[in-house]
């Protein structure tokens, strides 16, 4: 196993727009071992949740001191939380998880966190949330990857 492919996976893995369902595939096919693969870049992944919801708070915290940042701020998380508030008060923290566990565009670790900020959930359950979610999501991809593409066929249904 080449330490470029540990580091390329490793980016692969805390990158929102490949995260798991790029990162594992890829470390696969550069030879490294499927389970090996899995570990590695699931535990790379779990960490989008923290740096994510580190990074939007303060970044936040900085452009909340400008009046246009802030109405425009404050307008797009009351109709998000009036939006969701239902069915965040019905799944929460579990919702959460199974939200980032699907390996699907825009669902995921980075998006998972995003979600959590915006609607204030608290950051320790959410970044717990957000591994176990990570966990299932680096399952299922693995399991993709492993038993090869017709694998998908399980989830489509045919029309």
């Amino acid at each position: 196993m080449k330490p470029s492919t540990l580091a390329v996976s490793a980016l692969l893995s805390l990158l929102p727009v490949s995260e798991l369902r790029g990162a594992i595939p890829y470390a696969v096919a550069s030879g490294m071992p499927i389970a090996v693969a899995a570990l590695w870049c699931v535990a790379w992944n779990a960490l989008a949740g923290p740096i994510a919801l580190l990074f939007l708070a303060t970044v936040h915290r900085l452009l909340y001191r400008w009046a246009w940042y802030r109405g425009i701020f404050d307008r797009f998380v009351a109709k998000a939380r009036a939006k969701v508030h239902e069915k965040v008060e019905k799944y929460g923290y579990l919702g959460l998880a199974v939200f980032v566990g699907i390996p699907l565009p825009v669902t995921g670790a980075w998006t998972g966190a995003l979600g959590a900020w915006i609607l204030g959930m608290e950051r320790k359950k959410a970044v717990l949330a957000i591994a176990l979610g990570v966990l299932v999501a680096g399952i299922i991809v693995s399991l993709v990857v492993g038993l090869g593409v017709g694998a998908l066929s399980l989830f489509l249904k045919k029309v």
